[in-house]
């Protein structure tokens, strides 16, 4: 199901950081995201999960930007893309097909993407002009942009890299949130396909043992601002296993939580299982928490 994107046109800028920041203000850090993603039909549905990303969109301060770490954009070394109008990838089969027929035309910030590559200090980001924006990205930000007028950028994860690479690739990113950028983690917590239980997808609030005890966990730790033990979750027992069985859904709370400021709280929304296996469990970094659900 997930394809490792090895990307062939590279643009290298050494010309140090673009002047992008210099035409942004500095503001109060914006919030952080890790958003469940869950099915791609929730980008055209209107359901519980849909609703609270609109009204995240309606309640948080209109971004300079929005930049989304997806859970289905694995590569090979770390990019950033960097096109003026990035495509809407439809990366998934079996839907019915008015979600094919969906695009997101959001503009991209190719400036954007310049700055941000040179932020990292530890590891090279390229830039790319063969992604887009995938389900990963469009299905949740359509519901919070419905306009489709804030530029989206995309970062790729290295599915080479450990845990902690990742966690610390994302404190790289933290001056962003100083100029306006919403940062957007997109995966799932618990996400094991292989498990699950397909007579159950549309009972409401239906968990395995295993993958409500591992949330629940998972919401401690996170509560607790116990990072390390999240960047080490294969030694949080057997449970943890089942609910990853590949990282690529769960890499992309890592980098939410590496933006998290030693004194932001966290709140929970769309904290529900569905299909048995997996959680739609989803949190806010940061910001005022006073209407999240």
């Amino acid at each position: 199901m997930f394809k490792i994107q090895k990307n062939i046109k590279m643009i290298y800028n050494l010309q140090g950081l673009s002047k992008w920041s210099d035409t942004q203000k500095s503001v109060e850090p914006m919030p952080v995201l890790f958003i469940g993603h869950g099915s791609p039909m929730n980008g055209i549905e209107d359901n519980l999960f849909s609703q609270q990303w609109k009204k995240l969109g309606q309640k948080f301060p209109i971004p300079a930007a929005v930049l989304v770490i997806s859970a289905h954009w694995l590569t090979r070394g770390t990019w950033i893309t960097a096109m003026e109008q990035p495509k809407t990838i439809h990366d998934f089969g079996g839907f019915p097909k008015a979600l094919f027929d969906v695009t997101y035309p959001a503009p991209g910030n190719p400036e954007l993407a310049e700055y941000t590559s040179k932020l990292v200090s530890h590891s090279h980001v390229g830039l790319d002009h063969d992604w887009g924006l995938d389900h990963g990205t469009w299905t949740v930000v359509r519901h919070m942009y419905p306009e489709a007028n804030i530029p989206v950028l995309q970062l790729s994860i290295d599915y080479a890299q450990s845990p902690e690479f990742h966690y610390r690739l994302a404190k790289d990113l933290a001056q962003l949130r100083k100029k306006g950028v919403l940062i957007i983690g997109s995966g799932n917590m618990v996400h094991n396909l292989g498990k699950v239980a397909w007579d159950k997808i549309n009972e409401p609030e239906y968990g395995f043992d295993w993958a409500l005890e591992m949330n629940s966990i998972f919401k401690e730790k996170i509560s607790s601002k116990d990072h390390q033990s999240l960047v080490d979750y294969m030694h949080l027992g057997p449970a943890a296993r089942l609910a990853i069985p590949t990282p690529d859904h769960y890499y992309p709370l890592l980098y939410s939580l590496g933006l998290q400021g030693e004194k932001e709280e966290v709140a929970f929304f769309n904290d529900k299982a569905v299909g048995g296996s997996l959680t739609m469990t989803s949190v806010m970094i940061g910001g005022e928490h006073d209407f999240v659900i």
